[in-house]
């Protein structure tokens, strides 16, 4: 098994969401966060001031997904996810030595 984590545009998220689910994957956790890669954040106008924006609002979605559906689920979220311009965000893969469903008890692929 392996988690996937994504960190994507928010305004891209129910993009993602209905694409995975298309392909089979509904199980996710997706938080609200901030954050900053190349683009270093920008500056913009408030009531005449000038401000840096150093972190830009992100979603970071994880998943756990069964070995075999890692390449189409990763294929799936690039191409709901660019847009083509910076700050499109990252994928991460790891490896999950285990899963277990607290409320089943069932373990590994039985309970993702």
């Amino acid at each position: 098994m392996k988690k996937i984590e994504v960190i994507l545009k928010p305004f891209k998220l129910d993009d993602v969401r209905e694409a995975l689910s298309e392909i089979g994957i509904t199980g996710m956790t997706v938080t609200e966060v901030k954050g900053f890669g190349r683009q270093k954040g920008h500056t913009e106008l408030y009531r005449g001031a000038e401000y840096v924006v150093d972190f830009l609002p992100k979603v970071k979605m994880e998943l756990v997904v069964r070995e075999e559906q890692l390449d189409q689920c990763v294929e799936t979220i690039i191409g709901a996810a660019r847009t083509g311009k910076i700050g499109d965000g990252k994928i991460f893969v790891t490896p999950v030595e285990k899963v277990v469903g607290s409320r089943t008890g069932e373990t590994d692929a039985g309970a993702i």
